[in-house]
């Protein structure tokens, strides 16, 4: 199994809304450079979780691209959805009547589980949670507020 480039880049760029979300827009160009994405390609990604609500964008010189919601309500599996449709290891998980043998297939099962166990990892983790540990690898912890 394989993660498509589509869903790679599109977390990256999402990840990178994430961790500037209350800022005001970034523009595109900013966020293809920084994670080394061709423009035209993030312009083709970003539009589908734009028309899924994940994303807004603010047009004028000042404009660009920021979450529509807050991080922690925007989950890996959202993007993964959006951008490829749910994991599936195999086309007789989405429909059983690609195999013949589905109802008797053991393996289909296990392949059942993993395509499961996965989807629950991708929908455990919020783009809040990917921005902490990032700024965590880059050496930055989030403020600490005591009352």
């Amino acid at each position: 199994m394989r993660i498509s480039t589509k869903i790679r880049y599109g977390a990256r760029a999402m990840l990178e809304l994430a961790s500037r979300y209350g800022e005001g827009p970034v523009d595109l160009k900013e966020i293809a450079g920084k994670e080394d994405i061709s423009l035209k390609y993030l312009e083709q990604v970003i539009i589908p979780l734009r028309t899924a609500g994940l994303v807004k964008s603010i047009r004028g010189s000042k404009g660009g691209y920021s979450l529509a919601k807050p991080p922690s309500e925007i989950c890996l599996n959202d993007v993964v959805e959006i951008l490829d449709g749910a994991i599936q290891l195999l086309e007789c998980l989405r429909d059983p009547k690609e195999c013949r043998k589905a109802d008797l297939c053991v393996t289909r099962e296990i392949w059942k589980e993993a395509s499961e166990a996965i989807h629950k990892i991708f929908s455990s983790v919020t783009f809040e949670e990917m921005v902490n540990r990032k700024r965590e690898k880059e050496g930055k912890t989030p403020p600490m507020y005591q009352i």
